[in-house]
């Protein structure tokens, strides 16, 4: 093969690998639901920003329990319960809406959060423990659990993890 005809080879594949984004192609960016959450997380620092130091904590507070109280009925009652195993056995995490979700803070920084199933039409809900809460053990360990249903064994390991993440971090 010459090579002009390997330049001529060469310039047919990438032409026909290559395709231009065009005006009726959707964007793959970010959801509706994902851009509906930051649009929400955006809120919450403005509304942050804006409270009395004296009252902050307990009208952070009010905000998750309204969002709670939003929640369809299974996704509300597992929030319910969370929110109270929480509240039991880490009091000193602050409760505060994380991208439209019941979070609680150490420090200022999420240490976990609660997501209902409906806010990204999942299947559960899951209960997410960030970076700060150190679960670490070994070389992997998990850090979202799917909730269906809180029966007393469940209950007993989310209040075994929260122990664990407010003791390290």
């Amino acid at each position: 093969m010459t090579t002009t005809a390997k330049t001529a080879t060469k310039k047919t594949t990438t032409a026909k690998t290559t395709t231009a984004k065009t005006a009726t192609q959707p964007f793959d960016g970010f959801t509706e639901d994902e851009r509906a959450a930051m649009k929400e997380h955006a809120k919450e620092l403005k509304a942050a920003a804006r409270r009395n130091p004296r009252t902050a904590k307990a009208d952070a507070e009010q905000e998750v329990l309204a969002k709670i109280a939003e929640m369809e009925p299974a996704d509300r009652a597992l929030a319910e319960r969370v929110h109270a195993l929480v509240r039991a056995a880490a009091p000193a995490l602050t409760p505060k809406l994380w991208y439209g979700m019941p979070a609680y803070a150490k420090d200022g920084k999420v240490l976990c959060f609660f997501q209902c199933a409906q806010k990204f039409k999942s299947r559960y809900a899951t209960l997410g423990f960030s970076d700060v809460a150190t679960l670490d053990e070994d070389t992997m360990w998990p850090t979202t659990f799917a909730l269906t249903a809180l029966t007393p064994a469940t209950e007993a390991r989310i209040t075994a993890l929260l122990t664990t993440a407010t003791a390290t971090a």
